[in-house]
């Protein structure tokens, strides 16, 4: 039987007079991989407080057993500035090879001092030094923010063999379902409980939302309404996206068929975009280096209408530099970029520049005065189009300056999708948003018909929202692949098993082969079997996407449409994976031809 370590009962805390919460409940036991989840303003990061004593209950018992050393991320915790980051994390009992091994996998030089960091480095540091005290009960309140994707997948791994017991707050999905093996969810006040990772949080929330509905169709309409955000703004979300997901899939398609022939055509064919070309941005042999480094190499990329580009890498790769050489901001050193004609650029950085902290939420939506706000091609009431972005309507003629990091982050974004132009970027625009706004924010995403650029490390958002993703390497290699992260790991996962298959032939001699004249037997019938295998999976994607566009069944049989749901999307990730595989055995087979 696992062990109690620490236990909320009838718990609450008052900020002036009114309850974040109230009557709550919880434990944490040792084994315990807790991920806490809710929207923004919910209380999440005042419930961890008061885990870890920061702030006291005003209501409720608080039981810690007394063996138990807990430790608690802290944000903003100010720091020596005269000691290096390695020496100070000595100081909190880390051995030198440790403090270094850790600096160095969260991407933080071990002889600069924290005068000299940035506010992201003090961040990362925070996390460092929450690692090295050797906690038995660990809270980390987004420890992702500002990590770059190798620094969460080692993180992952950290926490996956941590013997104590964690309780995380984080907006990355990915994440969560690496490390959770139980979920709290924080809603209105109350804490429920899901003994189960984050995977299994959309059925078991969405699962409880209807019953709560079904309560509510009980009581008076006043109350229903408190709960409409519930049903509309997740529940049916949630179904709509099933066809947007397909559309996704689609485009995916579309691109990979457009990269076929993408060497050749940029090769041969002049930079020339007559007016209303599909063609958005054409980028030939572009380079940058700052003093002897690199930071981008020699780089071609053909960018067209509707296309939506994920980019990633680690910290200090150059990604922000290709994405400003890309929309014109940045001049490359070598090779230039072209331009369609009538671009328009909507760009929101890191440092979310372009909120007047002064203005009200409305003043920013409608800077010339009135009430209407231009979406699109309609307008819109300010109330309405801000609670769309699930702002209060009496937030919206505050001060942007008392805003959260997350509301600012939010409001910027509502700014930005309502005429975004034909060309949006977005850099890291995951930072500090909880899990519903970042739902709003797929959603707008894939309704955007315009052509879209993304940095982010959120691998779960890439693959939710982009058709192809550009890696950019430390040396400034940068390589396109078709999809988002997930197809890149299948790409990776098929290239790698092919490459060990031919090893061993390789293997026997030390010199270096001569290119091989025919295709092996193995890989020539395997080149031959995909199109029958990619026949399959198409018609069986046809026969599951006509059975999930009957609109009764889900209401029928949920069982039923939850399983034709998984296996439509497996059937398409099995289809993205094939034909990634003929289209490289389709080349191999044309350079042996050459």
């Amino acid at each position: 039987m696992s062990t109690v370590l620490l236990r909320l009962k009838d718990a609450c805390v008052r900020f002036g007079g009114k309850p974040v919460f109230e009557g709550l409940t919880a434990q944490i036991c040792d084994g315990d991989r807790i991920c806490l989840v809710g929207r923004n303003g919910c209380g999440k990061s005042t419930l961890l407080k008061a885990l870890a004593q920061i702030y006291e209950l005003d209501d409720g018992e608080y039981f810690l057993l007394s063996s138990q050393n807990l430790v608690y991320l802290e944000q903003d915790k100010k720091y020596p500035e005269d000691i290096t980051t390695s020496a100070l994390l000595e100081s909190y009992g880390a051995l030198p090879h440790e403090a270094r091994a850790i600096l160095d996998k969260l991407g933080i030089a071990a002889d600069i001092t924290l005068s000299n960091a940035s506010g992201g480095q003090k961040r990362r540091f925070a996390l460092a030094e929450s690692l090295v005290k050797k906690p038995d009960i660990l809270l980390l309140d987004e420890p992702t923010n500002h990590l770059d994707l190798p620094s969460i997948q080692w993180l992952e791994e950290y926490l996956a063999k941590f013997k104590g017991a964690v309780v995380v707050i984080s907006h990355d999905r990915r994440f969560l379902e690496k490390v959770s093996n139980t979920t709290w969810w924080l809603d209105r006040g109350i804490l429920h409980t899901n003994k189960k990772g984050f995977s299994t949080f959309d059925e078991w929330s969405s699962m409880l939302m209807e019953e709560e509905e079904r309560r509510l169709e009980k009581l008076n309409t006043r109350l229903r309404l408190e709960t409409d955000w519930l049903h509309y703004g997740v529940t049916a979300r949630r179904k709509r996206n099933q066809g947007r997901l397909q559309r996704l899939q689609e485009l995916r398609s579309e691109r990979r068929h457009m990269m076929q022939n993408k060497t050749r055509s940029i090769d041969v064919n002049p930079i020339n975009l007559p007016r209303g070309s599909k063609i958005i941005i054409e980028a030939k042999d572009i380079e940058k280096a700052y003093g002897d480094r690199k930071v981008v190499q020699p780089f071609s990329c053909r960018i067209l209408h509707q296309d939506k580009i994920g980019i990633i890498g680690p910290n200090g790769a150059g990604k922000s530099t290709l994405v400003k050489m890309l929309v014109g901001e940045l001049k490359p050193d070598v090779g230039n970029v072209k331009h369609g004609t009538t671009l328009k650029v909507t760009y929101i950085d890191q440092m979310r520049s372009g909120l007047n902290p002064t203005d009200t939420l409305w003043q920013t939506l409608c800077p010339e005065g009135g009430d209407q706000v231009w979406v699109g091609n309609e307008t819109k009431h300010v109330v309405g189009y801000l609670k769309e972005f699930l702002f209060d309507e009496n937030q919206i003629r505050g001060q942007v300056s008392i805003l959260s990091g997350g509301e600012k982050n939010r409001l910027l974004l509502a700014k930005a999708l309502a005429n975004p132009g034909n060309l949006l970027v977005l850099d890291e625009p995951t930072n500090d948003l909880d899990m519903d706004t970042l739902d709003l924010l797929v959603e707008c995403l894939q309704q955007y018909n315009g052509t879209l650029i993304v940095v982010s490390h959120d691998r779960d958002f890439l693959d939710r929202t982009v058709t192809s993703t550009y890696v950019v390497s430390e040396t400034g290699e940068v390589q396109e692949y078709v999809g988002g992260y997930s197809d890149i790991e299948h790409y990776l996962k098929a290239a790698s098993k092919a490459s060990i298959k031919e090893k061993p032939k390789a293997a026997q001699t030390e010199k270096i082969s001569a290119p091989p004249k025919r295709l092996s037997y193995n890989l020539k019938r395997e080149w031959e079997e995909l199109p029958k295998a990619i026949k399959a999976l198409e018609k069986r994607i046809e026969e599951l996407s006509t059975h999930l566009e009957d609109v009764t069944l889900y209401e029928k049989n949920p069982h039923q449409f939850a399983a034709l749901s998984e296996e439509l999307q497996e059937c398409q990730e099995g289809l993205d994976a094939a034909e990634t595989r003929w289209l490289e055995l389709e080349m191999m087979a044309e350079k042996i031809q050459k």
